[in-house]
C-alpha cells in the first residue's frame, strides 16, 4: 500500500516520534478507547498494526480511526500522565475496576468514649481503622462478636449528652456514657480489649470466654453458658479462617493475579495482615490488554488513595515492578516490593489466587449466551447440522520432550470444562512430529467414544494447518468416524482448512462465530501448554529431590506418588512424609532440611 493511502491512524502512528509518551487511540466518534504509555510512541503505536497480532490487539486495530499523542520526557512521567488520562477518560479498552468502591473497615472514633463500626469512608481525625475485609462475612462475624461481647455506646457521632440513657442502656448493651454511667477510664478498657481482639490477640479472650462458660455452667445459668460457647464458636472461626497459611511474617501482603479469557479479565486479590488472611475478593472487566498491562493498571487503581497500600504485592505476572514501587513511594512515602515468586510459601498463595481468578473468568465465559454464534458457525462453515458439541486438540512439546496433546470441549459456545482431556503422547519416542502426536490423540479419545458409546461431537478443530487435519481425518475414518467434520485453525492468519478438498477460509473476525473458533484454539494452546509446563516440572522436581543424599530414583517416585509436587512435600511434617511414602524418618528430615524448610 502506497504510503499516502493508508488509513489515518496507520498513517499516524508512522509519523510518531521516537519519545516516551502517552497515545490516546479514538474511534469513529472521536471517543478516547484505549490509552497506553511507551518508551518509544512510534515504536510502540506501530507494534499494533503488525501482522500476526492476537485477536485482542486486531480488535482494537479495526476500530482505531485516530491516534493521539502526549510527549513526556521519559518513561515514568508517561506512566503518571497515563493514569491521569485513564481516570479522565474511562476508556473502553483499558482495565477498569468494575467496583469503584474500597473495601469496608472496622473504624474506632477518635473520642473520649469511641464508637466501633464499619465504614468505607477513612477519616484522618485520628481515628483507628482495622482491614480492609474484602469478604464481607469476616467483618460481619467481627462486628456480631463485638456486639455479644463488649458494651458499647451506639448513638450517633459526635456523642451529645443525655439527662437519662436510651433503650440500649436498659437492655444492657450501652453503658451510658452519655450520662455520666460509666467512665472515660472503664471505658477505654474496653476499646482496649476490642483491639487487642481485631489485632489477633484472642488467645487471653478465648481462655477468659471459656472460664465464664464453665463457670456459668456450673451455676446452672445456661442461657450464659450458650452464650459463651457461642462467642467461642465465633472467635475460633475467624482464628480458622485467618490462619490457613500459618506463616510468620508479620508484614502486609497482599497477592494479585489476573486470568484473562479472551477480553473477558478478573483480578483476583487476597489480603494478608500480620500473617492472618483477613479476606479475598474477585474484580471483573472486560479489556483488550495484555496480562502485564491489566495487572498494572489494575494495581495503581485499587491503591489509589493509598489508605490500604500493603508492604508487599506479589503478582502472577511480571509487571515494571520499579515504577510501580517509585509511584507509591513518591504519592504516599510508602515503600511497596512487587515480587513474582517462582517457589515457597508465596508461590503457593498466588496460586490459589490465580485459581479463584481462573474459576471466576471460566464461569463467566458460560455464563454468555452463545446461541447466535453456534447458528452463525454452522452457516459460516456450510455444517450439516449447528455445532453444539466441538471437540478441539493442540500439541505441546519442547525439543521434542514433554510432548503433550490438549482435548477441550465447547458446549453450546461455550467452555466444557468436564470434556477436558490431557494425553501424554507416547508413541513418537523423542521425535519432534505434530501429526504422529495428533493421530496418537485422536486414536486414543475416539476409539474410546466408539467404545463405550460416549455421545460424539459435531465438529472437531485442530490448532494447525492442513497437515494436522488430515492426520485427523485419516485416524476418524479408520475407526468409523468418518461423518465427524474436522477443520484446522491455522495462527498465522486465522484461516479456516477443510477435511474435505474446500479452498481455505480466512475468518471474518467481526463474526460470532469465528469468536467461538478463536476460544476453541486459544483454549486448546492455552491447556496444552499448561500441561506440558506440569510436566516440565515434575521433572524438576524428581531431580530436586534427587538431590538430596540417598534418594534415588525409587525414593523420588515414591514420593511425587504420595505428593504430585514438591510443594505439597513441604507443607507435611517429617513423621507423615516417611509414612506417606515409606521412607525412614531420617530421611525424610534430610530432605526438609536440604530443601530448607527446617
Amino acid at each position: 500500500m502506497e504510503e499516502d493511502k493508508l488509513p489515518e491512524a496507520r498513517q499516524q502512528a508512522r509519523e510518531l516520534p521516537h519519545n516516551p509518551g502517552c497515545y490516546l487511540m479514538r474511534d469513529k466518534s472521536l471517543t478516547v478507547i484505549y490509552v497506553g504509555k511507551a518508551k518509544d510512541l512510534h515504536r510502540r503505536v506501530n507494534s499494533y498494526f503488525l501482522p500476526n497480532k492476537d485477536p485482542k490487539t486486531k480488535a482494537l486495530v479495526a476500530r482505531i480511526y485516530k491516534i493521539d499523542h502526549i510527549i513526556t520526557g521519559n518513561e515514568y512521567e508517561a506512566f503518571l500522565l497515563e493514569n491521569n488520562l485513564i481516570k479522565k477518560y474511562t476508556p473502553h479498552y483499558n482495565i477498569m475496576l468494575k467496583d469503584g468502591k474500597s473495601y469496608p473497615v472496622i473504624r474506632i472514633t477518635h473520642e473520649p468514649f469511641p464508637k466501633v463500626f464499619s465504614t468505607r469512608r477513612i477519616i484522618k481525625d485520628g481515628s483507628r481503622y482495622f482491614g480492609p475485609y474484602p469478604a464481607a462475612g469476616r467483618l460481619e462475624t467481627y462486628l456480631n462478636l463485638i456486639e455479644s461481647m463488649f458494651s458499647l455506646r451506639r448513638c450517633s457521632v459526635p456523642m451529645k449528652v443525655r439527662k437519662e440513657p436510651c433503650l440500649y442502656y436498659h437492655l444492657g448493651k450501652c453503658p451510658g456514657p452519655c450520662c455520666g454511667k460509666v467512665s472515660q477510664e472503664e471505658y477505654q478498657k474496653t476499646i482496649s480489649k476490642i483491639i487487642d481482639l481485631l489485632e489477633g490477640g484472642n488467645d487471653a479472650l478465648s481462655k477468659k470466654l471459656e472460664a465464664q462458660m464453665l463457670d456459668a455452667s456450673r451455676a446452672q445459668n445456661y442461657e450464659l453458658a450458650l452464650l459463651r460457647r457461642d462467642q467461642l464458636k465465633a472467635l475460633s472461626a475467624v482464628d480458622t479462617q485467618q490462619d490457613v497459611m500459618g506463616f510468620a511474617d508479620s508484614v502486609s501482603q497482599d497477592y494479585a493475579a489476573v486470568e484473562f479469557r479472551g477480553t473477558l479479565c478478573t483480578v483476583s486479590i487476597m489480603q494478608f495482615r500480620d500473617s492472618k488472611l483477613i479476606g479475598k475478593a474477585l474484580y471483573r472487566a472486560q479489556s483488550l490488554e495484555d496480562e502485564t498491562e491489566a495487572l498494572l493498571g489494575f494495581l495503581t487503581q485499587y491503591y489509589q488513595d493509598g489508605d490500604t497500600l500493603p508492604q508487599e504485592v506479589y503478582v502472577s505476572v511480571q509487571i515494571d515492578s520499579e515504577m510501580l514501587s517509585r509511584f507509591f513511594q513518591d504519592s504516599f512515602q510508602r515503600p511497596l516490593k512487587v515480587i513474582v515468586p517462582t517457589d515457597g510459601k508465596h508461590y503457593r498463595i498466588l496460586r490459589m489466587a490465580r485459581e479463584n481468578a481462573r474459576s471466576d473468568v471460566e464461569k463467566r465465559l458460560r455464563a454468555q449466551d452463545n446461541s447466535a454464534g453456534v447458528e452463525d458457525l454452522k452457516n459460516m462453515l456450510d455444517l450439516d447440522a449447528e455445532p453444539n458439541l466441538i471437540e478441539g486438540f493442540d500439541i505441546a512439546q519442547l525439543s521434542g520432550k514433554y510432548t503433550v496433546s490438549s482435548l477441550i470441549s465447547f458446549k453450546n459456545g461455550s467452555p466444557n470444562p468436564s470434556g477436558y482431556r490431557r494425553f501424554n503422547i507416547k508413541s513418537l519416542q523423542g521425535a519432534i512430529d505434530d501429526y504422529g502426536a495428533i493421530r496418537e490423540a485422536v486414536r486414543r479419545r475416539y476409539t474410546r467414544v466408539v467404545e463405550e458409546n460416549l455421545e460424539k461431537p459435531d465438529l472437531i478443530l485442530i490448532d494447525g494447518g492442513l497437515g494436522q487435519v488430515d492426520s485427523a481425518r485419516g485416524v476418524l475414518d479408520d475407526i468409523g468416524l468418518a461423518d465427524i467434520p474436522v477443520i484446522g485453525l491455522a495462527k498465522q492468519f486465522e484461516t479456516v482448512v477443510f477435511d474435505d478438498g474446500r479452498p481455505e477460509m480466512v475468518l471474518d473476525r467481526s463474526r460470532e462465530g469465528s469468536r467461538i473458533l478463536i476460544a476453541i484454539r486459544d483454549e486448546c494452546h492455552r491447556f496444552a501448554t499448561s500441561a506440558n509446563q506440569a510436566m516440565r516440572s515434575k521433572e524438576a522436581s524428581f531431580r530436586l529431590l534427587q538431590s538430596v543424599d540417598g534418594v534415588g530414583p525409587a525414593i523420588s517416585a515414591r514420593l511425587m506418588e504420595a505428593y504430585s509436587t514438591v510443594d505439597s512435600i513441604l507443607e507435611d511434617k517429617a513423621e507423615d512424609i516417611a509414612a506417606k511414602a515409606k521412607v525412614s524418618l531420617a530421611m525424610a528430615e534430610r530432605i526438609l532440611k536440604k530443601l530448607g524448610i527446617t
